[in-house]
């Protein structure tokens, strides 16, 4: 009697695992980016674990350039800049159009480390095009943006660290302009008026930023500090697991 319920409690086990593992498997089948083993794929939508993977391709620009071309964003590989110190770039693209979905940047040809155009391509289409379609019923065309590469200390400082930007590593995003004409900046709308839209363009801009917290290693807002009162900071340093979203 005692081997028997020995037996009985294995085969409960059993079917519990077994349980288990189909729930798994039909899990990875539905939300694959939400399983950490998955490859990344651009085609996906952002998933728990996507910041992680995207800062997996550090150091490896080849496989991070086939990931662009399989989402067809159309990009320029730049030659290595060799810069003085802890300045330049051996890993950066130069966006032609925005992307795949053809989203213009405002000055044009953008260029940055490859992780961040992946990032870019992703924030793009899974958050800023559907955020701007909910609330405003029209298309982002354009995002204006406060330049990326630029051979600087932090705040511009004469000595302390460098910043994401002396590698190409960062973006700072300054507005969005819609297929219809209208314009959301950060300055302009991060604090919602009394005007008609004003409450919409506020939580747009909060959407979004929030939303590129699941792609950006780190991304400072109006909310950080008075330096990013009128743009968000975007970048892909490395912070191991956890991100800097403010």
């Amino acid at each position: 009697m005692r081997a028997l319920s020995a037996g009985l409690r294995t085969l409960v086990w059993l079917a519990v695992l077994a349980a288990i593992g189909f729930a798994l498997y039909a899990f990875a089948r539905s939300r694959p980016q939400d399983v950490p083993w998955t490859p990344l794929d651009l085609s996906q939508p952002v998933g728990m674990f996507t910041r992680g993977k995207i800062g997996d391709l550090r150091g490896d620009f080849a496989g991070c350039r086939a990931l662009l071309d399989r989402a067809g964003v159309r990009y320029t590989a730049l030659p290595v800049r060799d810069a003085a110190g802890q300045c330049g770039y051996d890993d950066a693209v130069r966006l032609r159009g925005g992307g795949a979905r053809s989203i213009a940047y405002a000055p044009a040809d953008v260029g940055v480390t490859c992780r961040v155009a992946t990032a870019l391509a992703l924030w793009e289409w899974q958050v800023v095009q559907p955020a701007a379609q909910a609330r405003f019923g029209s298309e982002v065309d354009r995002i204006e943006h406060f330049g990326s590469y630029n051979c600087r200390r932090m705040y511009g400082r004469d000595s302390g660290a460098f910043s994401e930007h002396a590698t190409a590593n960062a973006l700072d995003i300054a507005a969005f302009v819609l297929a219809d004409g209208r314009r959301i900046s950060v300055v302009g709308d991060w604090t919602a008026g009394s005007g008609r839209g004003d409450a919409d363009k506020a939580a747009f801009l909060r959407e979004v930023r929030d939303g590129a917290c699941s792609v950006f290693s780190t991304v400072l807002s109006p909310d950080y500090n008075a330096a990013h009162r009128d743009h968000f900071h975007l970048d892909q340093a490395s912070r191991g697991t956890g991100g800097a979203c403010r």
